[in-house]
């Protein structure tokens, strides 16, 4: 088998209208990943419907009412391959109204690229810069595009620059200075795969270079074993294999496992009999691999989607309030104590109640700016302590930043979103 290459998710995050998927569909084209007959399809349909130069941003944006309004609504993913890495690319929306949709896949996501237009940061900029950072993206390239619509000025492009490591400084991003900004322009093709021809002033890398200089993120193989379950099936000839994605740790053939909160909410353990890859029998699992393995001692009755399997000298925590930073996106009205919507984290889906609302803070600098507020609302950014209403594991931000982070939805809707700093453990 041929070796695989390092798998990234990276996300395109922006203001509307600053042409994130146009310049998704231009790297996809000028890097030989969709060929000319796929563009010329899309060219002819944006040209009936009156978009003509949108063929590139069609690309990702697939849905119908996409196209007729010309603005991105859900999330795509497209598969993309350089020289170094497979990527999947999550192109997000950057519409007010589709904010969900980008906090869905900014929390996958293992780098982004900011697309910034020549008309400079807007409010949405200014969100998408903080929540990549909140929700724990942790590298980020920063597109200038559009550069065609001031005729490719150093100058603009220099001032540009500067407001955006400012951003990116006060959004939380560390070595903000040392963040790639990139001067581009995707509907013409300036500077996405190709050497630019209309920036002689420009000497760094192109889009294409800067995501593949990306660093492999680091596998937490060092961090306990945490394996969230997504399904569990009873297979003839073998019992029950639980499925699930390794998030921390290293599981092996032979460990001696628990599964929590499980049916009685105190956990089940057992021993790892096999554990299977792609329909391969392999010896361990680590960060990143989705596996299917069988248990000595544990029935399908016991465990279900949302349980966590970890090593039983070090369980995942099943807790019985936490403490947590969040962030309100998109509530219909105010958020206030008792409020019981259903949190998403990991794999499990629990309602949870507001008990606390500790303080209101400063989304950018973290400073106080409000101790025990009535209400929050839209754009506000808090601290709440949270009571699940069943037995839920979940960890610390600094312990397991993989099994903090969490989506608050309501009415079919991501209303909030956050990380645990501090919970109660169960007695």
């Amino acid at each position: 088998m041929a070796k695989r290459k390092p798998h990234l998710n990276i996300v395109f995050v922006g203001h509307v209208d600053h042409g994130k998927s146009t310049t998704v569909g231009r790297l996809l084209y000028d890097s030989g990943n969709i060929d000319e007959v796929t563009l010329r399809k899309l060219k002819e349909t944006a040209e009936e419907l009156g978009k003509g130069g949108f063929e590139f941003a069609f690309v990702m944006d697939q849905l119908k009412e996409e196209r007729e309004r010309g603005v991105t609504i859900d999330l795509s993913h497209k598969k993309f391959s350089t020289q170094k890495f497979d990527f999947t690319i999550i192109d997000a929306p950057g519409h007010r109204d589709f904010i969900k949709n980008m906090i869905t896949g900014a929390s996958q996501a293992d780098a982004c690229v900011l697309v910034i237009g020549s008309e400079g940061i807007q409010a949405q900029t200014r969100e998408h810069a903080f929540l990549t950072k909140t929700l724990g993206v942790s590298q980020i390239i920063v597109a200038c595009n559009k550069m065609d619509l001031v005729n490719y000025d150093q100058a603009k492009f220099e001032a540009l620059k500067k407001d955006i490591v400012q951003l990116l400084k006060v959004s939380g991003w560390k070595n903000a200075d040392q963040t790639v900004v990139i001067p581009i322009a995707s509907y013409p093709g300036e500077n996405i795969a190709k050497k630019p021809t209309k920036m002689p002033w420009y000497t760094g890398p192109t889009l294409l270079e800067a995501i593949d200089n990306l660093k492999e993120p680091e596998k937490p193989t060092q961090l306990p074993l945490r394996l969230p379950l997504q399904d569990v099936y009873n297979i003839q000839g073998i019992g029950v294999v639980p499925v699930g994605r390794v998030e921390t740790g290293v599981m092996k053939v032979g460990d001696k496992v628990i599964v929590v909160p499980a049916r009685e909410g105190k956990g089940i353990t057992g021993e790892v009999k096999t554990i299977e890859m792609h329909h391969e029998a392999v010896q361990e699992a680590e960060p990143g691999d989705n596996v299917g393995f069988n248990v000595r001692g544990i029935e399908k009755k016991d465990i279900a989607r949302g349980d966590v399997l970890g090593k039983t000298d070090s369980p995942p925590p099943i807790v019985t309030e936490f403490t947590a930073n969040i962030i309100v996106m998109n509530h219909p009205t105010v958020i206030t104590v008792g409020y019981t919507p259903v949190f998403h984290i990991h794999t499990a889906q629990v309602a949870c109640q507001v008990t606390e609302i500790v303080k209101k803070i400063n989304p950018a600098t973290g400073e106080t700016l409000q101790e025990h507020p009535d209400f929050i609302k839209n754009g506000d950014a808090a601290v709440v302590k949270i009571k699940p209403m069943q037995p839920l594991v979940i960890e610390k931000q600094k312990d397991n930043p993989q099994l903090a982070r969490f989506a608050v939805r309501d009415s079919g809707q991501t209303v909030a979103a956050g990380m645990c700093i501090d919970y109660v453990k169960k007695a």
